[in-house]
């Protein structure tokens, strides 16, 4: 595959903007604001959808790559990629702070939210990666962008018009600094 014209943030836009945040050629930093998340009715019923996510549209088959660090403090504290069709359908992936521990997490909503998570060695920077293949959605993470690790594999829709791109919640937390870089769509 080649890498579509619109990689590194090019052609993507905000949905719910985080009050501070900034691009610098290939990168983009933010200040993950207090109270945000992306979740639906499962565990305490509530839906939320105030989470960041900076994407663009994607048709078909793809993989996005981005790597990221944050600091990550409070609790639930979360960034990673993110696909979606709409408010209850989507899939978000990345590292996820629980209980002092930095996890592997994957979270796919198609109505109800499920969670998965895994321990995850090293957290000072990692890459996810997010593929799709006709139906089949795949979350896979490396230490050094080269030799990725899948962790969940998971059918989230049929649709072929999708957003892809980063996101970052901080639910519990008072908010955390976090740096996207070669983020890419191909």
């Amino acid at each position: 595959m080649s890498i579509r014209p619109d990689k590194h943030f090019a052609s993507c836009q905000w949905q719910n903007e985080p009050a501070q945040w900034e691009q610098q050629g290939r990168a983009i930093h933010l200040l993950v604001d207090a109270g945000t998340d992306f979740w639906r009715k499962t565990h305490d019923g509530q839906i939320r959808d105030n989470g960041h996510f900076y994407f663009q549209t994607v048709e078909g088959d793809f993989v996005a790559r981005v790597k990221f660090s944050g600091k990550y403090q409070g609790q639930y504290d979360h960034a990673g990629l993110m696909a979606r069709v709409d408010q209850a359908t989507w899939l978000k992936c990345g590292v996820e702070y629980v209980e002092g521990a930095h996890l592997a997490s994957t979270v796919v909503t198609r109505d109800w939210s499920d969670w998965s998570v895994m321990p995850i060695k090293g957290s000072d920077s990692l890459w996810c990666q997010l593929e799709r293949h006709q139906q089949t959605f795949q979350v896979a993470f490396s230490h050094d962008g080269e030799k990725f690790e899948t962790v969940r594999q998971a059918f989230l829709t049929e649709l072929s018009h999708l957003e892809v791109g980063v996101m970052a919640c901080a639910p519990q937390g008072d908010g955390f600094p976090v740096t996207f870089e070669d983020f890419t769509v191909q």
